[in-house]
């Protein structure tokens, strides 16, 4: 009996787990068995790798392999295992040594050449935090390894490359390369520039008037408030919501990470090359169902539109069109800034903190903006199309804005408004002092100060407060709105680098939070 082996990982959303890959060949009829929750995709490579080595050279012998995929009770999913099982199977025979501490991600073609995976980025973090030194990779996964720092990380494009390498002394000789030498891989810039990776930011100077949803906008940015934009259709309300990217500072290291690594999952293998810098713009279309936002999948559900729009912003135009249900279902992510979902295989959790922006019609046909227009629908139109935002939802907003339609003065005689990176720099600052205010207690942005703090460390003086207790007491605002009330009053008072919030900032997050006129 002779027994071989080699380490991979495998992710469960966001979260790899390292896998010890052994190998055992055994004295009966030719077998292969594969042990450790395999699901279907991994049953397959059986036949894969059994070609990819014939097709090699170094065929796998004609004898019983069982394949051991420890730890035995995680489910495991996916091709990238593909590269580690042939490896510890030629360990078992004596062709490689030396890797046992070696982490090989990378999916087999038949001719033995190595395909790239998603989400190498999450798992070679994982493999470094388990105190892996090196990691194989194919080719096209290169780039993606090397942002991880303290990692060896070696690329190749064939099988052979691996076997020349980790050569076992005595072993028969690995048959002609086709290519090259495996290749080690020397981490470049780890940062994209923020234009690079995408299209052009689009600018906030393309916005004529509008001033109090530019305002509101600039109060979302340094805030990380959720922001409801309503007004008649061709009011910009999607032009806005479009520019909020753009003043948005840039990730930071730690979220750079992050949303690159749920990039990797997301996309297609091989995409990735380096860390993302720009905060993510999600904008799903009003017949996306609930598990396309929050993520699904039978067995170990994939990530959502929320978990890809984490750090950055989620656009829903036209937010009444979207089921109700659908759009309840975001209540939890909103207040947890993450998601769980539950399968029959196990539940996974996704990172789903994002601003949230809606932008709706004031009714059925849009035109129920003031006197002069022609307006169409009837009373109870009206109030069914708006109550489909409901009630605990729009709870949760804390900017609910009228969008005024545009005038030919706004088009024809002002100049153009201040452009995304004057607006950027004020939002920049009033972050910085937030960060400075709130950094003993763990948190960076007023958007994220509960009730407790607002209620004592930073309580404001009652004569402040007065307008707004009055509106709780007669039931005009629920608890939940009057925390938001005092957290979007502090962001406003940053703004104007005031040291904290007075009677007028007070009125002012007041009006804003209920100017769109819808019930709160």
């Amino acid at each position: 009996m002779s027994m071989g082996r080699a380490r991979s990982v495998v992710l469960i959303g966001m979260e790899g787990h390292l896998i010890e890959v052994e190998a055992d060949i055994g004295q009966s009829l030719p077998a292969f068995v594969l042990l450790g929750l395999p699901d279907a995709a991994l049953r397959e490579s059986q036949d894969r790798i059994r070609s990819a080595a014939k097709n090699t050279g170094i065929e796998l012998p004609r004898r019983r392999l069982t394949i051991n995929l420890f730890p035995a009770s995680l489910p495991k999913s996916g091709s990238s295992l593909d590269l580690s099982i042939l490896v510890a199977a030629w360990a078992a025979e004596a062709h490689v040594a030396g890797t046992a501490k070696v982490v090989f991600l990378a999916e087999l073609g038949l001719d033995g050449r190595l395909r790239p995976v998603k989400g190498v980025l999450p798992a070679v973090r994982a493999a470094a935090q388990a105190g892996a030194e090196t990691v194989v990779v194919a080719a096209e996964n290169a780039q993606e390894a090397a942002l991880v720092r303290g990692v060896e990380v070696l690329a190749a494009e064939h099988a052979l490359q691996v076997a020349s390498y980790f050569r076992a002394p005595g072993a028969v000789e690995v048959p002609a390369d086709p290519a090259q030498e495996i290749q080690r891989v020397t981490p470049g810039s780890p940062h994209a520039e923020p234009s690079a990776g995408g299209e052009a930011a689009k600018d906030l100077a393309d916005v004529r008037g509008q001033a109090e949803a530019r305002f509101a906008l600039e109060l979302a940015a340094a805030g990380g408030h959720h922001m409801l934009l309503m007004g008649a259709p061709g009011a910009g309300k999607t032009m806005l919501a479009e520019r909020l990217p753009s003043i948005l500072p840039p990730l930071n290291e730690e979220e750079s990470m992050a949303v690159t690594a749920i990039s990797s999952i997301s996309s297609g293998a091989a995409s990735v090359t380096r860390l993302q810098r720009r905060r993510p713009f999600e904008a799903p279309h009003h017949s996306a169902t609930a598990p396309s936002l929050l993520g699904g999948g039978s067995r170990i559900p994939g990530p959502g539109a929320v978990t890809r729009a984490h750090c950055g912003v989620l656009f829903l135009d036209e937010a009444p069109e979207f089921p109700r249900s659908v759009l309840d279902s975001l209540r939890q992510p909103l207040e947890t800034g993450r998601i769980t979902l539950h399968r029959s295989a196990g539940q996974v959790t996704y990172p789903a903190r994002f601003q949230l922006v809606m932008a709706s019609n004031p009714c059925l046909c849009g035109l129920n903006v003031g006197s002069g227009t022609q307006c169409s629908c009837t009373v109870a139109q009206r109030r069914n199309y708006l109550y489909r935002l409901s009630g605990p939802l729009l709870d949760r907003i804390d900017l609910q804005v009228q969008v005024e339609r545009p005038h030919s003065a706004a088009l024809a005689l002002q100049q153009p408004g201040e452009s995304s990176a004057e607006v950027a720099r004020r939002v920049a600052q009033a972050r910085a002092v937030q960060t400075e205010r709130l950094a003993a207690f763990g948190l960076s942005l007023n958007a994220e100060v509960p009730m407790n703090l607002l209620s004592e460390q930073l309580r404001l003086p009652s004569k402040e407060v007065r307008a707004l207790d009055a509106a709780l007491d007669r039931a005009q605002l629920s608890l939940r709105g009057y925390v938001r009330v005092l957290r979007l009053a502090w962001t406003i008072s940053d703004l104007f680098l005031k040291d904290h919030p007075e009677a007028d900032e007070i009125d002012a997050a007041m009006v804003l939070r209920q100017s769109a006129g819808v019930r709160t």
